[in-house]
């Protein structure tokens, strides 16, 4: 798919380190993505979807087919933010050439500028694999969804040393690896502000440190559409309490036959009385 001209690239979102920091924000439908375009370095759609539109529990059954049909909508609604879109479980973890097949593919029909995956130094082969084949890709350490079963819930990363040095260690291999960004979530303050003095590409943080090269959010969360939401989201708006004040207005409307009024039917249009000349 023919690249939009003015849309950030990579080597943009890249060369952002220790700059302005970089805002990112999810967005899994054409008219958010129009919306959040003009004031987004970069849109990120996210496996999160899996939660936030279509109701799941967590992240693990969304599918390829489903990221790229809505990666190809927000290309789509979008000219200047650059497009990441997320590899889902399953789709990437079995070999690096499994990972380069559905990578390409995402590319290919959505016409994105690169993709997400999860993983530090299990996943630096994969990624080092994928870079040196022109697929960019953005690396995702700390609290990593699509670890929810294996880690027994959403825990937060970081609270030992040990922990530390991994975290650390994963940064790193990721940049040897390739990766043009990192994204670091749900990790400690401290070890998130080290980890981003510690590498040469942009961190990207999600309940990590205002010190990140930028910060991420689920913009439905930050908007106040989802029930609930980490300690890490700040509400922006309340948009649930609008849409419901809303909803609750249409049906009192509705059933008052206030709506439809007037002017908003349409009628057959009077006819034209012809006088006699005679």
């Amino acid at each position: 798919m023919e690249k939009i001209s003015g849309r950030k690239t990579i080597p943009d979102i890249r060369a952002a380190k220790a700059s302005t920091p970089l805002v990112c924000l999810t967005a899994y439908t054409a008219p958010m993505a129009r919306i959040l375009d003009r004031h987004a370095d970069l849109l990120l759609v996210g496996d999160s979807i899996g939660n936030v539109l279509y109701g799941l529990e967590n992240t693990l059954a969304v599918d390829l087919e489903m990221m790229i049909r809505h990666g190809h909508a927000v290309v789509r609604a979008s000219s200047s933010a650059c497009v990441i879109i997320d590899m889902p479980f399953g789709t990437y973890e079995e070999s690096p050439e499994l990972a380069y097949r559905n990578a390409a593919r995402v590319m290919k029909e959505t016409g994105c500028d690169g993709v997400k995956l999860e993983g530090g130094q299990d996943m630096a082969a994969t990624i080092a694999h994928l870079a040196s084949r022109n697929i960019p890709v953005m690396a995702h350490i700390g609290l990593q969804p699509q670890s929810v079963l294996k880690d027994g819930g959403y825990k937060i990363k970081g609270r030992t040393i040990d922990e530390e040095k991994r975290l650390l260690a994963d940064a790193k291999a990721v940049e040897q690896a390739g990766a043009f960004a990192v994204v670091i979530e749900g990790t400690i303050e401290d070890v998130a502000a080290k980890i981003t003095k510690s590498v040469s590409i942009p961190t990207i943080g999600i309940g990590a440190s205002a010190s990140c090269d930028g910060q991420v959010l689920v913009t439905d969360d930050m908007l106040g559409l989802t029930d609930r939401v980490p300690k890490f989201v700040k509400k922006y708006a309340n948009l649930s309490a609008d849409i419901e004040k809303a909803a609750a207005q249409y049906a009192k409307d509705v059933c008052a036959r206030k709506f439809p009024g007037a002017e908003h039917l349409y009628t057959r249009p009077r006819p034209v009385i012809v006088k006699d000349a005679s």
